[in-house]
């Protein structure tokens, strides 16, 4: 039974968005008069070269940068800053190490003002969700790469976001781990029905997971191009579709 709210809805709208930073004295477009429409409950991937704008984009997504030209609305409303219906997760979970699994999970409600009692069911509630309530009294030292991730992952969703954000969460993660995390990912997902935007450089990941997959371009390359992910789930990665929407993706890279 989720906790979440019935009434949220995390539409996203992207308008004419451009982005540019200054490099050796020169100006570096990384994007360009983007256009992107993400309905609520969606999951979309976002997969590019290194510097390409990925990053970029979800930190202006998540209001931690400002773009120089065009807009993001959430739901209609502008976005102008870091707001309550957006979480990000980055790469490197960045627990307190003096805080329990529980404390760390529990803070973003403790200073939202929300009483202690509270705080800590749902904290709790997310600590089970990622499969973690038997360690809520361990410290981040005792934490597995994956485990402390999830404990990452239970912080953002006790927020209760419309959106969630994700920034190459499983990057760091060992083969197998990150296997198990993506089947986490994709039940959660699943499970709480919010908007999950993902930065990712596995396109396997990005099949696995993602409704869509934005494929942005180098500065000089095609224009961003978006990808139906129109396979059945749970998803096979040995299966034949699966298999070809990688080799097609693949084929966006140049690849084989």
């Amino acid at each position: 039974m989720t906790l979440l709210q019935d009434t949220r809805r995390g539409e996203v709208t992207v308008r004419d968005l451009s982005k540019s930073f200054a490099l050796n004295g020169q100006r570096l477009n990384v994007l360009r008069n983007l256009h992107l429409d993400i309905q609520s409950g969606e999951a979309l991937a976002i997969v590019g070269p290194s510097g390409c704008g990925k990053t970029t984009l979800l930190r202006i997504l998540a209001g931690l940068d400002r773009p120089d030209a065009g807009e993001v609305l959430i739901d209609g409303h502008p976005v102008q800053g870091v707001g309550t219906e957006r979480a990000v997760i980055f790469q490197e979970p960045r627990l307190l190490p003096w805080l329990t699994v529980l404390g760390n999970v529990a803070f973003g409600l403790a200073v939202r003002g929300l009483p202690q009692t509270e705080a800590e069911i749902r904290a709790r509630h997310y600590i089970r969700l990622v499969g973690l309530a038997e360690f809520e009294t361990a410290y981040p030292r005792q934490l597995s790469g994956g485990m402390a991730q999830r404990v990452g992952i239970a912080r953002a969703l006790t927020v209760q976001p419309e959106i969630l954000l994700l920034d190459e969460p499983l990057g760091a993660l060992d083969a197998m781990t990150k296997l198990t995390m993506q089947e986490e990912l994709a039940r959660i997902w699943r499970d709480e029905k919010v908007t999950m935007v993902l930065v990712t450089h596995d396109l396997e990941e990005a099949i696995f997971l993602a409704d869509r997959v934005l494929v942005l371009p180098r500065e000089k390359g095609p224009g961003p191009r978006l990808i139906d992910i129109d396979l059945p789930r749970p998803r096979d990665r040995s299966e034949s579709r699966f298999v070809a929407m990688r080799k097609r993706l693949m084929g966006e890279f140049g690849l084989h």
